[in-house]
């Protein structure tokens, strides 16, 4: 086991095979691989979920599996969101790594995995344990994705010249940075709910909270679509699609625990759109 292991991990970062299965037919599966990703979790949502939570955080139940330490979870699930791109950096030699757009929109992804996967995980403050699951269906998730946005940026996506100075690719990586600060003050606020001793759960308050209940997934689908925007690529739109689905499910379960739990629970606040919805 160790030995295949060893090999499949010496065959993905030969640069021989990167260029060897590069082309119109890996391009093509790409695109395939967009759309499954949609088409899945589309189908999970209706056939399985049905407006129920997935099963971490709150929601964790051994029946999913054995519980896995929530700063482990985090680190380990995120990690080849990031792995993934910079092993393809060094070792594929994409054709399309000499253009800035193509770096700069790669180190946006970057950025944000980085700090999901070597920050935040030791920020965590008593977070509940992800259920084995939960945190594999994260982890094929995360490698998934990986491989396509940076496949996609450093051996596909091609942009103009002049792409970095386009309205789009502005306003894209303006959205991004946005939605980054939202999503990280968000957890800020998150983590610092309760004073030391305390247990329990209580109301958020302060920044985005006070318009949304799901104000960190607010800032995290802000940030894909805005990223998406920027790369304008079918990859990044699954990607972004993906990250509505998910969040906006997860944003639903949690509008719906709180006004259950409290009873003074701010009726004004939207599930996951300020004013909106």
């Amino acid at each position: 086991m160790e030995s295949a292991a060893g090999l499949a991990c010496s065959l993905l970062c030969s640069r021989a095979f990167w260029q060897g299965v590069s082309g119109p037919q890996e391009e093509q599966l790409m695109k395939m691989m967009s759309y499954a990703l949609v088409g899945f979790l589309v189908l999970a949502f209706v056939l399985v979920l049905r407006g129920s939570a997935a099963p971490y955080g709150r929601y964790a139940s051994a029946s999913y599996g054995c519980l896995v330490p929530a700063n482990l979870a985090w680190m380990v699930q995120e990690a080849p969101a990031f792995l993934f791109p910079v092993m393809l950096v060094l070792c594929s030699g994409g054709d399309r790594l000499d253009f800035w757009p193509n770096r700069f929109l790669l180190g946006l992804f970057l950025v944000h995995y980085f700090y999901r996967s070597f920050i935040f995980p030791f920020l965590i403050r008593g977070g509940k344990s992800t259920p084995l699951f939960s945190f594999v269906s994260a982890f094929i998730f995360c490698s998934y994705n990986g491989y396509l946005q940076g496949r996609s940026l450093t051996n596909y996506a091609e942009y103009s010249s002049n792409w970095i100075t386009e309205l789009r690719f502005i306003l894209g990586t303006v959205a991004w940075l946005g939605g980054l600060l939202i999503n990280m003050h968000s957890d800020y606020i998150l983590r610092n709910l309760r004073k030391p001793g305390e247990t329990g759960y209580k109301i958020p308050r302060g920044g985005m909270f006070e318009y949304v209940t799901g104000a960190n997934f607010f800032g995290e689908i802000v940030e894909w679509c805005g990223f998406a925007f920027a790369c304008n690529t079918l990859e990044s739109a699954a990607f972004a699609t993906s990250t509505l689905l998910v969040l906006g499910n997860r944003a639903y379960a949690h509008h719906q625990w709180y006004l259950n739990k409290f009873e003074d629970y701010p009726r004004s606040r939207k599930i996951l759109i300020p004013f909106i919805f």
